[in-house]
């Protein structure tokens, strides 16, 4: 399986290569913040609907615009990507922001990245390409073992199985030691403790809830728009990049232990870290050596944790992009 490393109020409008949109939301400080549109060719933002969907024209079409973000007031300097929109007609709309998202989940706006890297031949993320992505929730954080024990309860008393009772180094640490069997039907007793609809299933005529066992579930065995599911390769790099364009993480092209749970090497230069090794807070006792969940700052997307602490799995069977 792919398992990887891992409203509002208008500011300016006129013709401009970058219009600008400042928002104002009614719900929390922290969610204040600028938007720009910027691209080839001048753009003019007519809209910001309280739903969160930015509209804004252009010319020509079928060309890609980035949304950019900035959450102080831009000096000009400070903008970073959101996301990339291709465009194919006159006007384009696209929901940049929710705010008020499903508990503990984070809006992924739809729009295309750049996938893959050119850097290392050999590890199967070549050729880089461009991918389109619809929009999609995510859970801002890794799933911890007190979150994963309360479903896992539930479900062994509701016909559930697992290969593995799951483990965690403490009830706010992420969840560890399960296979992907495990996540798929722990996302399903999620969904149906919930009283949600599940997404995965025994076979293309989705009537029976996968629950037991170890099944190579295809594609057609899933209700796509229905209950908790894990993310596609696709969905989960353009949710771990944070809308970040040309750079090695979300935050930029250099990684410190101040940044992200991982183990640190003189090997690579893009390692600047001034503590070397396992990161010195968190080894400890046995190994693997987790961190609390959103224990770093969050990418541009609000989600935690998705460089470091723990592997997360994907939908995909590894392969290549071929």
């Amino acid at each position: 399986m792919k398992t990887m490393k891992r409203l509002s109020r208008l500011l300016l409008l006129g013709a401009f290569t970058a219009a600008l949109l400042t928002v104002t939301p009614t719900v929390r400080a922290a969610d204040a913040g600028f938007f720009r549109v910027v691209g080839p060719v001048p753009t003019r933002i007519t809209a910001f609907r309280a739903d969160g969907t930015l509209v804004w024209t252009n010319a020509p079409t079928n060309t890609t615009f980035t949304v950019q973000t900035a959450s102080a007031l831009p000096d000009g300097t400070n903008w970073v990507d959101y996301v990339q929109v291709p465009t194919t007609n006159g006007v384009t709309t696209n929901r940049v922001i929710d705010y008020h998202p499903p508990s503990g989940m984070a809006l992924i706006p739809a729009g295309s990245f750049t996938m893959g890297s050119d850097e290392y031949p050999g590890w199967g993320e070549q050729p880089t390409h461009t991918v389109y992505v619809s929009a999609f929730y995510m859970d801002k954080y890794d799933v911890t073992y007190s979150l994963w024990q309360s479903v896992y309860n539930w479900a062994i008393t509701h016909g559930y199985s697992f290969d593995y009772v799951g483990s965690g180094k403490a009830l706010n640490h992420p969840v560890q030691t399960i296979d992907w069997y495990d996540s798929v039907k722990w996302c399903n007793a999620r969904s149906e403790m919930e009283g949600r609809t599940p997404a995965y299933y025994t076979s293309a005529a989705q009537t029976t809830v996968y629950q037991t066992g170890q099944l190579t579930v295809s594609n057609s065995w899933v209700k796509w728009g229905s209950g908790y599911r894990l993310p596609t390769e696709a969905e989960w790099e353009k949710a771990a990049r944070g809308g970040a364009s040309g750079q090695r993480f979300p935050w930029g092209n250099t990684i410190t232990h101040s940044q992200a749970n991982y183990y640190s090497s003189t090997s690579y230069a893009y390692d600047i870290s001034p503590t070397r090794g396992y990161h010195p807070t968190f080894a400890t006792g046995a190994t693997p050596y987790t961190s609390p969940v959103g224990y770093f700052a969050p990418n541009g997307y609000g989600l935690y944790d998705m460089a470091g602490n723990v592997n997360q799995r994907c939908w995909d069977w590894y392969g290549s992009y071929g």
